[in-house]
């Protein structure tokens, strides 16, 4: 079911939630957390269907800002039932100085006593924790692989961090790191003593990767951008230098990769590019600070070389 109300207040919107709640009963009221989406009008629709998926897992309530400007008035749009997953999505379009105080539109139709997470699938402010919906929110979520200049970026998010913050560029990593992870619990047990990573110069979660390695292992590690005619995004392949040979796990092309060591046969895995509702479900499954992230994105960003471009 959608309700549309043109030309209305925040005040006019709640209380149409509590109409809906009314109406629906105990289904309106389990939901566990509030998720702000701050986007803008073009990718909208796109974070409200990943939002929509991962409420299966997460039952909320899905707040979207979207801005615009023009004479100042606020369009909302209620969502429940098929048309929103197992959330209610409130949509509102803001426009001119209706926009101007972010905080004042969704203070009112947050869920009492449950937690907020902020979350800009686009453009992010500078820093995210200082941003006016970023205050009010125990998690923020944002996309570094929206930026033009992944460095740039990566190295604004280690200066900014705050506990709370984390990027879709690491949890795109999540099943790498699984997998080194286990490859490295195996014998011989012996130590790395050097990495290589290669990856597309688009690619936030390839410098992310690097970045952990380097902490995590501390060992000198190389990361190269890969040529844009032979690979167009995400990670390429990471190789881990021991004493006995080298461990290869390749992605050759897009969802298969290819695990190679000394003295066994190749294996080939199932490593696919996450989507964006298994990224935000994942996010979503816990509300607390991901102190690992903080350490990457800070300490290992700042252990970590430059890149090779063009590799």
């Amino acid at each position: 079911m959608i309700i549309d109300l043109p030309d209305t207040t925040v005040s006019q919107v709640a209380k149409q939630l509590v109409k809906v709640r009314e109406e629906g009963g105990a289904v309106a009221l389990g939901r566990v957390l509030t998720l702000l989406i701050i986007a803008r009008n073009g990718v909208a629709e796109a974070a409200i269907d990943a939002a929509n998926d991962a409420s299966r897992e997460h039952p909320m309530r899905v707040i979207v800002l979207v801005t615009g400007e023009g004479q100042a008035h606020l369009d909302a749009q209620i969502r429940v039932g098929g048309d929103a997953g197992a959330s209610e999505v409130v949509v509102l379009h803001a426009f001119g100085d209706a926009a101007g105080n972010a905080e004042s539109l969704v203070t009112g139709l947050l869920l009492p006593d449950a937690p907020v997470v902020a979350w800009w699938p686009d453009e992010a402010p500078t820093d995210a924790a200082a941003s006016p919906l970023g205050r009010i929110a125990q998690r923020r979520i944002t996309d570094a692989a929206t930026s033009p200049d992944v460095r740039d970026r990566l190295a604004l998010l280690g200066r900014t961090h705050a506990p709370g913050d984390t990027d879709l560029a690491w949890t795109r990593l999540t099943h790498w790191r699984e997998q080194l992870a286990a490859v490295l619990d195996q014998p011989p047990y012996e130590r790395v003593t050097a990495v290589e990573v290669r990856g597309a110069a688009a690619s936030p979660s390839t410098a992310l990767l690097a970045a952990w390695l380097r902490m995590a292992l501390d060992v000198p590690v190389s990361w190269s951008y890969e040529d844009p005619e032979h690979w167009q995004e995400g990670i390429k392949s990471v190789r881990l230098t021991r004493a006995s040979g080298d461990i290869l796990l390749e992605r050759p092309s897009p969802g298969v990769a290819i695990l190679t060591q000394p003295g066994q046969p190749d294996h080939e895995l199932h490593l696919p590019r996450r989507t964006l509702r298994e990224c935000l479900a994942e996010e979503l499954r816990r509300l607390d600070a991901d102190l690992l992230y903080g350490r990457v994105i800070t300490e290992g960003w700042e252990r970590l070389g430059p890149a090779e471009k063009g590799a």
